[in-house]
């Protein structure tokens, strides 16, 4: 039996031409809005395509303070199925400075999800420990005292029959964090199948709407999560900046069809 050789693993990422949307760029820094799909550096299974490749295409200027080869401008990530705003660094000094920003908890996000269920309290907070699932190393799940504090702030913005619209900011940022935390406390992100999103949560309601709720997960076949809202101090010009972005097409679309 013959199998093909597998594609060896680039040294270095390289440059591609993907289209890039940029909501803001000086000399020092970059905000891009990421879509959905897109993987933002290189790692197993995804050496090419990603927003990294991009980055390196349409900018000549890049931090590397992180990994050069895989990671450069790099501060923060979002998952590749998350959308939203994230930062860009084009040199070291403005990646350390933004980088004791969010280590210091100073960055102010907000992201918005559409979640299973109907919240008891329409506003709180989760705390938590976050740590690796016994089940899945992949995975991530809550606990009580083991693995990194994780602390999110949720508001509910609207109601619907069997879902709610939520706006969600971060005090801490764990790898999964809004997901982890809204799957544990029993509203999991419509279409997250990693963390229970696409498992129809409609209780008695069921039979008369799973034709409705299936069609709903057709249109959402990734978690309905973005990073709406990106606030922090410009590392030179200490003034403080804030950027908002639009829900992508498909958790508008979301949304239409749940209020129907």
């Amino acid at each position: 039996m013959f199998t093909l050789p597998c594609a060896p693993r680039p040294e270095t990422a390289e440059a591609e031409d993907i289209p890039i949307d940029v909501v803001f760029e000086d000399e020092y820094l970059m905000i891009i809005n990421k879509p959905p799909g897109l993987v933002v550096h290189p790692s197993i299974g995804h050496y090419t395509g990603t927003l990294v490749n991009a980055l390196l295409f349409h900018k000549q200027k890049l931090s590397d303070i992180n990994d050069p080869t895989t990671r450069p401008g790099i501060v923060h990530r979002i998952d590749k199925d998350t959308s939203g705003l994230l930062l860009i660094a084009k040199d070291n000094i403005t990646h350390s400075r933004l980088a004791a920003q969010f280590s210091a908890h100073t960055i102010e996000r907000e992201y918005q999800a559409v979640a299973w269920g109907l919240f008891k309290e329409k506003k709180g907070e989760v705390q938590s420990y976050i740590t690796r699932s016994k089940r899945d190393r992949k995975l991530f799940t809550m606990s009580k005292d083991e693995g990194k504090f994780a602390h999110t702030y949720y508001e509910v913005i609207e109601e619907f029959e069997f879902a709610s619209l939520v706006s969600l900011k971060l005090k801490t940022g764990r790898t999964h964090q809004i997901r982890v935390h809204l799957s544990g406390t029993g509203h999991p992100i419509f279409g997250d199948e990693v963390y229970g999103g696409n498992v129809i949560r409609c209780g008695d309601q069921l039979p008369k709407i799973r034709s409705r709720v299936d069609n709903l997960l057709e249109i959402m076949p990734r978690q309905a999560l973005h990073a709406k809202t990106l606030g922090f101090f410009h590392p030179h010009t200490k003034e403080f900046l804030r950027f908002d972005s639009d829900l992508p097409k498909d958790i508008k679309l979301l949304v239409e069809k749940l209020k129907i």
